[in-house]
């Protein structure tokens, strides 16, 4: 879509880059009502009245210490960035955290990392691989090319996917009952991991391993890359590599369901941007999954503000993943997960988030700009519209707004705890 349908004009723009080092790149700015506005993000400072990020206000409290559904602030704005001036507010401008405010672990990304290296763009190609014997390939092609155990009933799959054109793992948790040359299927949680991490953060960081034991059901953990944010990214419109919903949807599940019998009984969870996955995924393929769940998860990427904010977070990849926030509205919407909220009708939904101030799981003396916090504020605010948008949509979620608390796996462990009985129950589970 046109900048506004009228036309557009390009201003370079100094993008800061943390660490001190300057990234220049072309935008184009918006002209709205026959007035140009410059869109810019000064080096010293962010002014982010518009995603709440700064405000301290106290919320409305439920009797049971949560916010209850007509406690969620702030107006629903599905839609693209707003380009024109913020208005005012006694929110603080505060100077960008030291670390990428939604990295939710201490990996290292991987050296074939299809986010990072130079093909991305690149047409879609089947790695030269050579598939295990015996293994069925997914329609596209993706083979599974080795098996390597790590733990009990942990496996490592190495899958060379044309989607991102070189081999990534996936890691599958299976239950005690699971037998090789069994007949039946079983249930399966797919679980997305959150930005700067990788497909082991499930196992290195969460307690999923001690809340799966006791039921009989599959965990599958793919990689989602370093800044995946499952999507088919954009690549200035000519899409190629990398393809992680395509990965995740078309070549992971196939490839599960034809050689390590995961059922079609499923649920997606995901944490961070994996949240948005998870939630995105369900709305974006009807009848894919039963239950949905997002603990911290970027759930309303065109609220006004935050395609600034993300494109700032995402320096490596500028705006490779979703594409101009004004030119290529509609693909950002089409990965919004609030403005697709109506489509989660029949399925199960658990929705989480803190909103950044200190909490029980946080030190005391956390500095206002901690990274953790400054994330947190900005899953809350989106969590929230997403919230408002679904329950105005009819569909019946349930949502846990707990107030302090920042963006860090103590409160996500929490919220798995609390989401696991819907979750089993959803895509029948049972106990073992």
């Amino acid at each position: 879509m046109g900048a506004a349908g009228r036309g557009a004009v390009k201003k370079r723009i100094e993008w800061p880059v943390l660490g001190g080092r300057m990234l220049s790149t072309e935008k184009k700015i918006a002209i709205a009502s026959g007035v140009a506005i410059a869109v810019t993000l000064p080096g010293s400072m962010i002014v982010l009245a518009q995603t709440g990020v700064g405000r301290t206000e106290e919320r409305p409290r439920s009797a049971a210490g949560t916010p209850g559904p007509s406690s969620i602030p702030g107006d629903f704005m599905p839609g693209p960035e707003s380009m024109g001036s913020p208005p005012p507010s006694t929110s603080p401008t505060q100077r960008p955290p030291a670390s990428n405010p939604f990295s939710t672990g201490k990996e290292k990304p991987a050296p074939n990392d299809p986010d990072l290296r130079g093909k991305r763009g690149t047409k879609p190609r089947m790695p030269k691989s050579k598939g295990l014997p015996g293994f069925k390939p997914a329609d596209d092609g993706a083979k599974i090319t080795k098996l390597t155990k790590v733990g009990t009933n942990l496996y490592d799959v190495t899958i060379a996917t044309p989607a991102l054109g070189t081999e990534v793992k996936t890691r599958v948790l299976f239950p005690k009952s699971w037998k090789s040359k069994a007949t039946r299927t079983w249930p399966v949680v797919y679980a997305y991991h959150g930005g700067n991490n990788r497909y082991t953060s499930w196992t290195n960081d969460s307690n999923i391993r001690q809340v799966a034991a006791g039921h009989d059901v599959m965990i599958v953990m793919p990689e989602g890359g370093w800044n995946g944010s499952y999507t088919n990214w954009w690549n200035d419109g000519r899409g190629g590599i990398p393809q992680w919903e395509t990965f995740h949807i078309n070549e992971v599940i196939p490839l599960m369901e034809r050689n390590f019998h995961a059922g079609s009984s499923r649920a997606a969870i995901g944490l961070s941007s994996g949240g948005q996955g998870a939630i995105t995924y369900a709305e974006r393929h009807p009848g894919m999954f039963k239950f949905a769940a997002s603990y911290s998860g970027a759930l309303n990427i065109t609220a006004p503000g935050m395609p600034t904010i993300l494109m700032y977070m995402n320096q490596t990849a500028g705006d490779d993943i979703w594409g101009d926030p004004v030119t290529a509205r509609a693909n950002w919407r089409a990965h919004d997960a609030t403005v697709m909220a109506s489509r989660l009708k029949g399925i199960g939904v658990y929705v989480s988030s803190g909103d950044g101030r200190v909490g029980p799981y946080d030190d005391p003396n956390m500095k206002p700009t901690h990274a953790g916090r400054f994330g947190e504020q900005l899953a809350g605010r989106m969590t929230e519209n997403f919230v408002r948008a679904a329950r105005s949509a009819g569909v019946s979620i349930t949502a846990n707004l707990y107030g302090p608390g920042t963006h860090k796996w103590t409160y996500w462990k929490r919220e798995l705890i609390r989401s696991w009985p819907a979750i089993t129950a959803a895509i029948g589970a049972t106990k073992s």
